[in-house]
């Protein structure tokens, strides 16, 4: 049990009174001790007070030593940068000759210097200093530029011609030193491994463009970007014209080629294909390679450099195809239109990707532009063409009746068209993009009728109707032949062959019924104005008297005699039109004969002077026919 409650608050009584006099006593301490705490506080304050002067002194010692050293490092580094100034000043006055690696070292180092006196700002004479070493950076750089000039210069030299040929493929060399339209033509026929066969051309020697490169770079990075441009382009742009030069390229204008004569233009044409292929695969294509060696660091500079350099070349070049091309148009001129045309087309290509950039638009916008106008000449010279030969009024007479020249030039150029049937199929795409063939086709048939329009009226100026019909028909079996011999005949179709073949036939039955149904009336058995076949037998009793059977013989000699003078000095110029029109009046010439001699002959060899009636035997006729269509002694009878 607990405590008697009495005895429990006398306990509890005195328990507060300890608490009480402990809390005394504590309040005591704690007053004592924030006495003796406010006493050092006091104290400290004037220790304080005290150590300040010595305190400022300290920190100021401190940093004036700071600033010595400060000061002592700046001055060092300055030092140094003069220091350095010197050894380099000694190698720039030296030069870049003797030692250019060192001398690139010693103008980055004089960079260096630059750099450190224009971010310097508190040295006294900066300004003078930074002025000085700005000076001689600038006389470095000069001296670079002297340098990189000399050896573009000493590296720079023009290309004979012989080498520039040896580089060519052996199908486009030609036979001597200088390009020939033939040279230039033969190669057309090569150009499966042409751009394999190419050799490589340096322009500059390989071993120098790294050092050509080094020297360009550190003149670009020090601004002198201009000057590298002028040097460059100056030094190698003249030595491109001399190359084309000796070549024999030269600048024509419209004026120039309208003076020519046409054999001496048509060998500078040829000479230009030759010209343009070596330009652009050779020369434009290693000058290219030169620029992206020196220049390879920067593009922009690496494209107008090249730029640069060429504009004067290609002009030149293209200014004599577009002189060409804008000269009056004429028949002859088509093939080298067309082989103008085929050569940019080959080139256009390579064109594009060696002048590629914004500073090379211009140039290949003017090689697209020429040979979209070479196309266009020449599809307006096929019409001009078409219209000449239409209109052809040259008074060329062909007495014999053979092949007129006209018929033989319009076929052999239709021939030369079919050797460039690709390059018309790309022309007429490219002019009026038509179905091309379709187009070939139209223009081949044109032509043909022109032609034949042409010769119906030649064929009117003979005044003998059977020279007219043997003419025309020559001419249209020349025609029908060559056509079946070659491409055109695939445009044509066989059923306009086998049309124009009748007329041939149609050509051949009028000469024989013109130059032979008089003659053959002779021969007939009957007498004149009477009925009947005239198949008389040979028993039966003559029907004709005697004075009308010599009368009869007389005159079929007469007029054979006549016809085998006359056209025996006529042409028919093809074996196998000849045999065939010689056979076609046997046919119906000596049957004829022998039937009337064989009814008619004894009659008059029985009388006096036979001879002088019977003059020929069918051997002789059938021998003197095949006299005929040979043009014998026309030149004898024009005397």
């Amino acid at each position: 049990m607990g405590l008697p409650l009495p005895l429990a608050k006398e306990t509890l009584g005195e328990r507060v009174i300890f608490m009480k006099e402990s809390l005394s006593k504590s309040q005591t301490i704690t007053d004592s001790m924030v006495s003796i705490l406010g006493s050092f506080d006091h104290r400290l304050s004037s220790l304080e007070t005290a150590m300040r002067p010595t305190q400022i002194r300290t920190h100021s010692i401190r940093r004036a030593h700071d600033n010595i050293d400060k000061t002592l490092k700046a001055t060092e580094l300055v030092l140094d940068q003069f220091d350095l100034s010197r050894k380099v000043e000694a190698k720039i006055l030296r030069g870049p000759h003797e030692d250019l690696e060192s001398y690139l070292d010693a103008i980055d180092q004089l960079k260096g210097v630059v750099v450190f006196f224009s971010g310097n700002k508190t040295f006294k004479s900066n300004d003078s200093a930074l002025t000085r070493f700005s000076n001689l950076l600038s006389k470095a750089i000069a001296k670079l530029e002297d340098e990189f000039k000399q050896i573009l210069m000493s590296h720079s030299k023009p290309v004979e011609p012989d080498c520039l040929f040896d580089c060519l493929p052996n199908s486009l060399r030609p036979n001597s030193t200088t390009a020939s339209q033939g040279d230039a033509a033969s190669a057309e026929n090569d150009k499966s491994t042409e751009n394999a066969a190419y050799k490589t051309l340096d322009l500059v020697p390989p071993r120098v463009l790294p050092l050509l490169n080094n020297l360009a770079s550190q003149m670009i990075q020090a601004g002198y970007q201009q000057q590298i441009l002028s040097t460059y382009r100056e030094t190698r742009s003249a030595v491109m014209e001399i190359t084309l030069r000796k070549l024999g390229v030269e600048k024509l204008s419209k004026e120039d080629v309208q003076k020519m004569q046409w054999e001496a233009l048509e060998a500078k044409i040829g000479n230009w294909i030759h010209y343009m292929r070596i330009a652009v695969k050779l020369l434009f294509s290693a000058e290219k390679k030169v620029c992206d060696e020196i220049f390879k660091a920067i593009e922009s500079i690496r494209i107008l450099c090249f730029a640069e350099v060429t504009s004067g070349s290609v002009s030149t070049l293209l200014s004599f195809g577009d002189a060409i091309a804008r000269s009056k148009r004429s028949p002859e001129k088509l093939f080298v239109l067309l082989d103008m045309y085929e050569i940019m087309r080959e080139l256009q290509p390579e064109i594009e990707t060696i002048f590629e950039g914004k500073p090379c638009t211009e140039m290949r916008e003017a090689a697209a532009s020429l040979t979209k106008r070479l196309a266009q000449t020449a599809q307006e010279t096929f019409g001009d063409f078409e219209e000449a030969v239409e209109k052809d009024a040259t008074k060329t007479a062909v007495m014999d009746g053979t092949v007129h020249p006209l018929t033989s030039y319009v076929i052999n150029y239709v021939k030369f068209l079919f050797d460039y049937q690709s390059t018309l199929k790309q022309l007429f795409q490219e002019v009026s993009g038509e179905d091309t063939g379709a187009q070939l086709a139209v223009i081949t048939t044109r032509i043909m009728q022109a032609l034949q329009t042409n010769l119906d009226g030649k064929s009117k100026q003979y005044k003998d109707t059977a020279l007219t019909q043997l003419f025309l028909m020559n001419n249209i079996h020349y025609i029908v032949r060559s056509v079946r011999r070659s491409e055109a005949k695939d445009l044509l179709g066989d059923d306009w062959v086998q049309r124009h073949r009748r007329i041939v036939q149609q050509h051949a039955n009028q000469y024989k019924r013109i130059s032979w149904s008089k003659i053959l009336q002779y021969l007939s058995v009957q007498p004149a104005g009477s009925s009947g076949s005239g198949a008389a037998t040979p028993d039966a009793t003559p029907a004709l008297p005697r004075a009308m059977v010599k009368e009869r013989f007389k005159n079929f000699n007469i007029q054979f005699e006549e016809l085998h003078q006359r056209q025996s000095q006529w042409t028919v110029p093809d074996s196998e039109l000849r045999e065939s029109l010689r056979l076609a009046v046997a046919e119906v010439l000596l049957p004829g004969y022998r039937n009337f001699f064989k009814r008619y002959g004894p009659m008059i060899e029985g009388g006096k002077n036979p001879q002088k009636y019977i003059r020929f035997s069918a051997e002789d006729l059938d021998r003197m026919l095949n006299e005929f269509f040979e043009g014998k002694n026309w030149g004898e009878q024009k005397r």
